[in-house]
């Protein structure tokens, strides 16, 4: 059912003169031809994602089809308080910038809706065209890596936004969720409807201006230090980019796995889950142990929110001593949530008593749990 359908079937069941009626929110008894002509081209599953955040009719919402941030301000109408994008953010060559245009035209608290087309749902999408397997693998290979890995790239990046200007880049849900945050939006919902995922955000901040989100293999993550202070730990990229401003929002939404992690946490690509198994992600710490900010065994470095979260007699010990490479959990066999804490509790009293020992003790017991395959990496 179409939109015009959908106003046709609330216009015949209206009761007879004098009968009472309560009219749905959504109906106006009038609507610019405009938004009309917008509307009636979308689907009533798409209507329907949108009426659950806002009213589209409404005269302070404001439906664009723009790819460029220069355009925007051209189809907004006067106080307009929500935004309501139709046009893919795949097709938009400076992503961030867009959103942080759409972040300074409405206000504190205003909606935004907007859609992306997944790099899953290109693939799906390809793959109900090629039917030869072989063919599939080897036209995807390409495609990905022209309209992925190219645009990621520094230097290749200008040949690439030369040749498509910014259209049909491949986006993943992390990465694309990661942006928006990082401009100033929490997000509300995102839902995957007839092959792209549409997403309502709120505006609840300005964007983070001095964000430095990275793109290469090496990742340095912020994480609480000796002292509480604050370094950066290197690993081995494991999710997609921009997904650090995701932290926040996957904790509050799934809590932590058993290991201690985020649960379900579609910020991990592929390739990272191969990285984890084998513990590949966590070889550049040593960059990290001979900077001196790290000990090859130690309790886990945190972030800060998850520091946060610990006990408060573990947080005031663990910060007398560096973090480490290979945490107690590990040696101790105590992988889960609990266990982490437990074990840091049980390894830092050895610690205090005995610090060469314990570190040795340690390092033994976790290198024979690890090649005995008592305890994988999460």
């Amino acid at each position: 059912m179409k939109y015009p359908e959908l106003l046709t079937q609330v216009i015949t069941d209206l009761p007879e003169k004098g009968q009472s009626v309560i009219t749905p929110p959504f109906v106006r008894p009038s609507i610019d031809r405009r938004k009309e002509a917008i509307l009636k081209n979308i689907s009533l599953d798409v209507y329907q994602f949108f009426v659950n955040h806002l009213v589209p009719e409404r005269h302070n919402v404001s439906l664009i089809d723009t790819n460029k941030r220069e355009e925007i301000s051209g189809q907004l109408k006067e106080n307009t308080r929500s935004i309501i994008n139709l046009r893919r953010l795949n097709e938009t060559r400076y992503i961030n910038k867009f959103l942080m245009e759409i972040n300074r035209t409405i206000p504190d608290a205003g909606i935004f809706i907007g859609c992306v087309e997944p790099v899953k749902c290109v693939k799906r999408r390809y793959r109900q065209k090629i039917r030869i397997p072989f063919i599939f693998s080897a036209f995807w290979l390409l495609m990905f890596l022209f309209h992925r890995v190219m645009p990621k790239i520094r230097y290749i990046q200008k040949v690439y936004f030369s040749l498509t200007r910014g259209k049909y880049r491949y986006l993943t849900m992390g990465e694309t969720l990661g942006r928006i945050v990082s401009c100033g939006f929490e997000i509300i919902e995102y839902k995957e409807i007839e092959g792209l995922l549409y997403f309502a955000v709120i505006k609840t901040r300005e964007p983070a201006y001095g964000m430095k989100p990275s793109f290469g293999p090496l990742f340095p993550m912020e994480r609480v230090g000796r002292h509480g202070k604050i370094i950066k730990v290197y690993k081995l990229r494991t999710m997609h980019p921009f997904a650090e401003f995701l932290q926040d929002y996957i904790t509050k939404l799934n809590g932590y796995n058993e290991t201690g992690k985020p649960a379900n946490d579609f910020r991990v690509a592929t390739w990272g889950k191969f990285y984890r198994k084998y513990w590949l992600d966590e070889l550049p710490q040593l960059l990290n142990v001979l900077k001196g900010e790290l000990n090859i065994v130690g309790v886990r470095p945190l972030s800060r929110t998850r520091f946060n979260e610990l006990p408060e007699d573990v947080r005031k010990i663990r910060v007398r001593f560096k973090p480490g490479c290979i945490p107690p959990y590990v040696a101790l066999l105590m992988p889960d949530a609990e266990g982490n804490i437990e074990a840091e509790r049980i390894y830092l009293s050895e610690k205090v008593k005995h610090p060469v020992m314990t570190d040795f003790k340690y390092f033994f017991l976790a290198v024979y749990n690890i090649v005995s395959g008592k305890i994988k990496s999460s």
